[in-house]
């Protein structure tokens, strides 16, 4: 099941990550705009919020949370990850409203993921990568190779390593690799 998202459910959903953001900024409840009956933002599937901040002509990473699948409708799992990703992602300090009109939001609404046993098939680009090993797992969005310039080995090497794992511990006994794809949008601020 691969969703296909028109333009009004992406800019619902960009509206609602935003919403939620701001009303974290706030300290209020959040507004939402309401849109219609889509079956499309019904569906229970996985999606991650990622957060840019702009320091001249550059992007930054300021925050990515998501989940790879969700019992909950997409519109509900957006705006959970959207918080999440400006107030609860360990590796950055909370969102604070003096950063927040310098940031961008990027959703991936994600495909089911697909066991992998052939590595070399992973389109560079095209196939997200979650690898399960040794009570450890990591994840890499299928934009994430091309911003940073990998080719297929590279991107497989850094899974690992996003893992918490060496190189190559993808082909380990006992590792589970999944591939997935991912319908990407952003704001055009």
């Amino acid at each position: 099941m691969n969703l296909i998202l028109g333009d009004t459910e992406k800019k619902l959903l960009l509206s609602d990550a935003r919403e939620t953001i701001l009303a974290g900024l706030e300290k209020r409840d959040p507004t939402y705009v309401y849109g219609g009956d889509s079956p499309v933002l019904s569906q229970r599937c996985g999606a991650f919020v990622t957060l840019h901040e702009r320091d001249g002509p550059e992007q930054m990473l300021r925050g990515c949370i998501g989940r790879m699948s969700s019992d909950e409708p997409l519109r509900k799992t957006v705006r959970g990850m959207a918080f999440e990703a400006a107030f609860g992602d360990p590796r950055f300090l909370p969102l604070t409203a003096a950063v927040w009109p310098h940031c961008n939001i990027e959703i991936s609404v994600l495909s089911p993921m697909e066991q992998c046993s052939a590595p070399q098939s992973v389109q560079v680009g095209v196939h997200g990568l979650y690898l399960i090993h040794r009570g450890r797992a990591g994840v890499l969005l299928p934009q994430v190779p091309v911003e940073q310039g990998w080719n297929l080995e590279q991107y497989l090497d850094y899974i690992c390593r996003k893992a918490g794992l060496p190189p190559e511990s993808y082909k380990a006994p006992g590792a589970s690799l999944f591939t997935f794809t991912a319908e990407v949008f952003s704001e055009k601020r």
